[in-house]
């Protein structure tokens, strides 16, 4: 069984987890953030009062927050448009940036709680050296019994340094922190078996074992999420960290007392058990933080060495290449029905692996004039996809 429904059903296993929860990610949305009139001022001191309280049990917590672009545009009175240009979306960013960590330093003040900003673009974590930049400033931060607030830099985002949404940024971080849990605050109450605006027999899901297509097609019939997310993007974060050994949380935000609701013991909203498997950080992030730049598709028996084995990319295995890469950059291997096998670094650049393609190893120094690798990407570098709890 994926899920339950019943309110008895996994409720000691998910007490525990949040009992021995000691580094949590609380995700809020710009749904949860916002109203008509911009920033909801008496949500955000909610939020504070909160994780001051988590703060104050000796817990370690992160924020990352939507809501600089809605504050934006309440400031400069700019109306929504369906296709709003990069540049006033960027714009309206950098208004509202400042006027977001405004209102969180004055809610925090009041609970004495230090808090700190930290804009990040996908180039921030996709360079290995300043992934670990960062992650070395937010554990430095929490030495210090500070609560990083974090959030995209939209002010310079272009299309291809974003993250799609700050779901996808909560799970990198969750995973890059090796926090215990990933808590999702939206305006939905929970995950449920059907829409429960056209479905009268629709129930709340309680807990999640695991997340199968089954419980993909119930987040993909949630229409009542707005911004940049939705429930897909929720449940796609909540799958990622699990597969880091993670658990995740999904539920109502605009409740005043939802953190420490959930910490006492209340069954609410929507929770996500571990995967059974855990890849380690190195290789979920090359596997979740690296954007592809080329393709490979590879043979049915690559894909048996690859999945049931656990061996490397050999030349031999690779039917097509797409794309134009460099030497160690990341590229996605794909089984000859397009469906994604693995993602990996590549030992060779997209010239030479088209040279090689479909030849043996001994074959190589012959036909490039020398031999770098035996592989064309190494197992060390490989994951698979689509395996304990993998995308």
């Amino acid at each position: 069984m994926t899920f339950q429904v019943s309110k008895d059903d996994g409720l000691f296993y998910r007490q525990s987890l949040f009992d021995q929860a000691k580094r949590v990610v609380i995700k809020v949305g710009s749904a949860v953030l916002t109203d008509d009139n911009g920033l909801d001022l008496t949500i955000i001191g909610n939020i504070a009062r909160q994780v001051s309280f988590l703060q104050s049990t000796g817990r370690e917590v992160i924020l990352v927050s939507s809501g600089a672009v809605a504050a934006g545009r309440k400031r400069l009175g700019v109306v929504k448009t369906p296709h709003e240009e990069l540049r006033i979306k960027q714009a309206l960013a950098a208004t509202g940036q400042g006027l977001l960590m405004q209102a969180y330093e004055q809610a925090f003040a009041d609970f004495q709680q230090p808090v700190a900003q930290v804009l990040l673009t996908h180039a921030d974590l996709s360079h290995r050296g300043r992934y670990l930049n960062v992650r070395n400033t937010i554990l430095t931060l929490f030495e210090f019994g500070v609560a990083p607030i974090i959030n995209e830099n939209d002010t310079v985002s272009a299309e291809e340094l974003r993250f799609s949404d700050n779901d996808t940024l909560g799970a990198l971080m969750t995973n890059m922190i090796g926090a215990d849990m990933f808590i999702i605050l939206t305006d939905v109450d929970s995950l449920y078996t059907g829409n429960p605006s056209a479905d009268s027999t629709a129930r709340p899901i309680y807990t999640v074992a695991q997340i199968t297509k089954e419980i993909e097609t119930m987040a993909g019939q949630a229409t009542s999420l707005v911004g940049t997310g939705g429930m897909m993007a929720k449940i796609r974060a909540a799958k990622m960290v699990a597969a880091c050994g993670g658990c995740s949380f999904i539920g109502p935000g605009r409740r005043p007392d939802i953190l420490q609701a959930l910490f006492s013991g209340e069954l609410v909203g929507t929770f996500f058990l571990p995967g059974k498997g855990k890849i380690n950080r190195r290789k979920h992030w090359i596997a979740y933080v690296l954007k592809p730049q080329g393709f490979l598709v590879i043979d049915d028996g690559a894909r048996r060495a690859l999945v049931e084995q656990g061996k490397s990319l050999l030349p031999s295995g690779v039917c097509e290449v797409r794309g134009s890469f460099a030497v160690g950059a990341p590229v996605h291997c794909l089984g000859e029905d397009g469906v994604l096998i693995a993602a990996g670094l590549s030992n060779y650049n997209a010239v030479d692996v088209e040279r090689i393609r479909g030849k043996k190893t001994h074959e190589i120094a012959s036909i490039l004039g020398g031999k770098d690798s035996d592989e064309v990407i190494h197992r060390d570098n490989l994951v698979v996809m689509g395996r304990d709890g993998l995308l």
